[in-house]
């Protein structure tokens, strides 16, 4: 596997050697001595798998206790994935990482904890899996509004409407009035 930095360097895409013949493919996605030596040496506590159609748009969640690490990759289609530095006292605070990825490129992408995560489905199917560092509590999510202009996330909508949102994702909060991590 291969870790580059991201554009915000504790942001890490990961991409794994696929190895292919007549048969299909092969490739390991999580190999926790190579994941340390990369500097990713947090316990995975839960695995999650989300489905969505075409136009879907799920985040920007958080957890402002018990804050999750994420390894997200995608099983089917194609996504938006986006990542918001939510750390107050970084360099980076405010900032987004964003990049597509799909089950072509098998690519996985490591947010560490301290920030926010949504993505956008641009196939008309996609399956998201993703790891975690800290279990799901309910009482400690937090929702930061996916289109805060603050943010100058450039999402690749295909229409001028706004995309599919659940009433959680509609009530998300801008950058000035969220909860953010000291």
């Amino acid at each position: 596997m291969q870790f580059t930095p991201a554009e915000i360097s504790d942001v890490i895409i990961i991409t794994p050697k696929i190895f292919r013949d007549h048969r299909g493919d092969f490739l390991e996605i999580f190999r926790s001595e190579e994941f340390a030596v990369a500097g990713i040496d947090l316990e995975f506590v839960q695995d999650n798998h989300a489905g969505s159609n075409r136009g879907v748009l799920r985040g920007l969640h958080y957890q402002i206790k018990q804050a999750q690490g994420k390894l997200i990759r995608v099983v089917t289609g194609e996504i938006y994935d986006v990542a918001v530095d939510l750390r107050k006292g970084s360099s980076t605070f405010g900032q987004s990482v964003c990049l597509k990825l799909s089950d072509q490129d098998k690519k996985q992408l490591w947010i560490p904890p301290g920030f926010a995560h949504g993505y956008y489905v641009l196939s008309d199917w996609a399956e998201v899996s993703y790891k975690v560092t800290a279990y799901y509590t309910p009482e400690w999510e937090r929702t930061l509004l996916w289109n805060d202009p603050v943010l100058q996330i450039n999402w690749p909508l295909e229409s001028p409407d706004h995309p599919l949102l659940s009433n959680n994702d509609l009530q998300g909060l801008p950058l000035n009035k969220a909860e953010v991590y000291e």
